[in-house]
């Protein structure tokens, strides 16, 4: 039985070599492309992905990423440290032949992060919505292509991170003032920008949200393949949902090791709680290991190098746990 376990995204530090040494020593079998958020605006995940898009350009501001009429420096600087970050992946994986993910800010979480030019979100108004969605796709086309083009035996795995989601959906996202809230964006216009932004890619799909309440009935219906979520955070109340994906086909990137510097428990006890999940859902123990895969719970920007390394090689022994010990 294969162990199934990978990373989030992010990683400390500023050095792209030695990241993606990490990420694919840690994980032979589904390596990823690293992030490195410490070296600044525009290696920061919503800066990388403001980079990725098409006709559509941000620079900094005190408050975040805005808006711009053509590219600067800040455009730039995003889309050098991606070459960078790609050119040291595609020298650890020369000859590589499985699967492998790339990670891109979903376009609700990018809406409410990227200010229009009176300083409001994106997220207020629709148009710019469809715009940002429609640039994104268009901008990950080129960049999954790049990436197929460097790692030719690659079976890329499309990870969206949208962690405001859950805030898009309720109503809670707050607006410059910081006084309101913007208003809820219906349910059925957050799924079908979702489903024509999966369609983009003819591979398996992720969406990761580190927050309280991920909708996995609406990504499922979305067409997403697999949901990425900070374990600890799951609920017995989403129980039902998340049997009704995992029965539809959806995996589960389950992630049960802290992102940030903590006590490690023996890895089969990392895994302890999935095993729990699933004699709840009343679903079979041998289906765990397929449709499961172990990630930290978050990214890793926020841990220190050594803990980095050691919670990525723990994930991958947890998985093992998992696979030889699905009860």
């Amino acid at each position: 039985m294969t162990a199934n376990a990978t990373g989030v995204g992010s990683l400390p530090g500023g050095d792209a070599r030695e990241a993606a040494k990490t990420a694919t020593g840690s994980f032979e079998d589904f390596p990823y492309l690293p992030e490195l958020p410490a070296r600044g605006p525009g290696a920061d995940m919503i800066g990388r992905s403001l980079g990725l898009l098409v006709d559509l350009y941000a620079h900094v501001e005190p408050s975040g990423w805005r808006v711009s009429d053509r590219p600067g420096r800040d455009t730039r600087r995003a889309r050098s440290w991606l070459g960078e970050d790609l050119d040291a992946l595609e020298e650890f994986t020369q000859g590589y032949e499985g699967r492998l993910k790339v990670q891109a800010v979903g376009p609700w979480t990018l809406a409410a992060a990227l200010e229009l030019h009176g300083g409001e979100a994106a997220l207020q108004d629709p148009g710019a919505c469809r715009d940002l969605a429609a640039s994104l796709a268009e901008g990950l086309h080129g960049h999954l292509a790049d990436v197929r083009r460097r790692i030719p035996g690659a079976e890329i795995v499309l990870q969206f991170d949208e962690p405001s989601l859950t805030a898009v959906l309720t109503g809670r996202v707050r607006t410059a003032s910081g006084y309101r809230t913007y208003r809820a964006v219906d349910r059925q216009v957050v799924e079908g920008t979702l489903r024509e932004l999966f369609a983009v890619h003819d591979g398996d799909v992720v969406v990761h949200s580190c927050a309280p309440g991920v909708p996995f009935d609406l990504l499922r219906r979305a067409g997403a393949n697999a949901v990425s979520f900070d374990f600890s955070l799951l609920t017995e109340r989403e129980d039902e949902a998340v049997g009704e994906a995992v029965e539809s086909g959806v995996r589960l990137f389950a992630g049960v090791v802290p992102g940030t510097d903590a006590p490690l428990s023996d890895p089969g006890g990392s895994v302890m709680g999935v095993r729990k999940l699933w004699r709840r859902l009343g679903l079979a123990p041998g289906t765990l290991a397929e449709s499961v895969t172990v990630t930290p719970s978050c990214g890793l920007a926020g841990a220190s190098p050594a803990y980095a390394r050691a919670v990525q090689a723990h994930c991958a022994r947890a998985a093992r746990s998992l696979a030889d010990n699905p009860e």
